[in-house]
């Protein structure tokens, strides 16, 4: 069974986390899903950033929320990458987006997007928060859903279910062959995040999962390479 891979924040192990120039490595390194965080400016925009602050991927500090997009703008998110806006993305690259939002407010803002350039077939709306995806679900009856889990594993399959997701992303460590059969009884797909090292995709491997979320370009050549 081929394992398909999802550029983590494009390939943020290589290039500024959440980046055009990141998202734009990651096409070209064949990544054949591309995954970003959103949340919202305080003038509305839906801004690719992961952390609710600037401060750890940009020169500036503060919330996400109290900045303008012409004030994230000028920040330097690495390399001299300015902070993209969802729609930027879309257009710089036109690989699937995986799309992980963090609240109902965002999710919104997204759905008006989606509807307005017609991308339901090519965004998956993510989230570790089931009121989020209930957002989204009401509103896109027909854009796909996967929810995400770290500790709450356990509960995914449940959760996903009641939510009308199709797919979940877990945290690699808190995944075991209990899981992963629930979900294939559930008639979920299951990928997970992060793999890195040779051992973790070992480990995604004998889990048979059907994708893995990772920040290095070599586990995709890694996938097109013949299992020994």
């Amino acid at each position: 069974m081929s394992i398909f891979t999802v550029g983590h924040r494009g390939v943020m192990g290589v290039e500024p986390e959440n980046t055009l120039r990141s998202f734009r490595r990651a096409a070209q390194e064949g990544m054949d899903v591309i995954e970003l965080d959103l949340h919202l400016s305080a003038d509305g925009e839906l801004v690719v950033m992961h952390d609710a602050t600037v401060d750890r991927t940009t020169d500036g500090s503060g919330r996400v929320a109290d900045l303008t997009l012409a004030e994230l703008r000028l920040l330097d998110a690495g390399r001299g990458e300015r902070v993209p806006v969802f729609e930027e993305v879309v257009d710089a690259v036109t690989t699937p987006l995986q799309a992980e939002i963090k609240d109902a407010a965002a999710a919104r803002v997204l759905v008006d997007v989606i509807n307005r350039r017609e991308l339901h077939d090519r965004v998956t709306v993510i989230s570790f928060h089931d009121e989020a995806l209930q957002e989204t679900r009401a509103l896109l009856p027909r854009t796909p859903l996967a929810l995400v889990t770290g500790r709450s594993t356990p509960t995914a399959v449940e959760r996903a279910v009641a939510l009308g997701a199709e797919m979940v992303s877990c945290e690699l460590r808190y995944l075991d062959e209990e899981v992963v059969a629930r979900c294939r009884a559930a008639g979920l797909r299951i990928i997970s995040w992060t793999v890195n090292t040779p051992e973790e995709l070992e480990t995604a491997r004998r889990l048979g999962l059907d994708g893995v979320v990772t920040d290095r370009p070599e586990v995709r050549t890694a996938l097109l390479s013949p299992v020994a």
